[in-house]
């Protein structure tokens, strides 16, 4: 069973800090807001995912380190962002896996979509020092494709609609979730 948490953030700058014992999974809902975020895995075996949604229309930054630190430990970190205007936003992203640290999945996804001149920047990281670890990472800057919003279009579904399913699809990615629980998120997704 995991466990699941919901983080909310509202142009706010805030700190958080986990020590993770058991399989976990947060959904983190983030809104033109800094956060800097620092995670440890500090059981063997543990499983953590890690999904960042944010909305962005000032300079802002978002960091997150994650920690290794028992063997057999599993991270996955998923974030995506969209720059609405021509705000900065920046994501620092660390895995790390010490030597002492064997069998373990660090991983990361990580996607910026800039909807108009946007300065984006992603800087994954993965330092790992043990060479019985599976790691990978990716970053994403740009806007949604044209094949896609094409392809949408074709279907009958105006430009703009085409877009806020995109949109919908790219940020909201929880089943699980109470929708009433985000409807500000949902409410703002409208307003791009």
């Amino acid at each position: 069973m995991n466990k699941v948490l919901y983080v909310f953030d509202q142009n706010d700058e805030k700190e958080y800090h986990y020590n993770i014992t058991e399989d976990t999974i947060i959904y983190h809902y983030s809104l033109n807001s800094d956060c800097k975020v620092d995670v440890h895995l500090v059981t063997e075996g543990v499983t953590f995912y890690y999904y960042y949604n944010n909305i962005n229309y000032d300079d802002h930054t978002f960091s997150i380190d994650v920690h290794h630190r028992k063997g057999n430990t599993h991270s996955e970190v998923v974030n995506h962002g969209v720059n609405v205007g021509e705000a900065k936003l920046t994501y620092y992203v660390n895995g790390m896996v010490p030597k002492e640290c064997s069998k373990c999945i660090c991983n990361q996804d990580n996607q910026i979509i800039n909807m108009k001149d946007g300065k984006s920047t992603i800087w994954p990281n993965l330092w790992i020092d043990n060479y019985d670890v599976d790691s990978n990472h990716s970053a994403l800057i740009g806007k949604f494709s044209e094949e896609k919003l094409f392809y949408m279009m074709s279907r009958g579904i105006s430009r703009e609609n085409a877009s806020r399913l995109l949109l919908n699809g790219f940020l909201i990615n929880s089943d699980s979730i109470d929708l009433n629980q985000i409807d500000w998120f949902m409410k703002e997704i409208e307003k791009i």
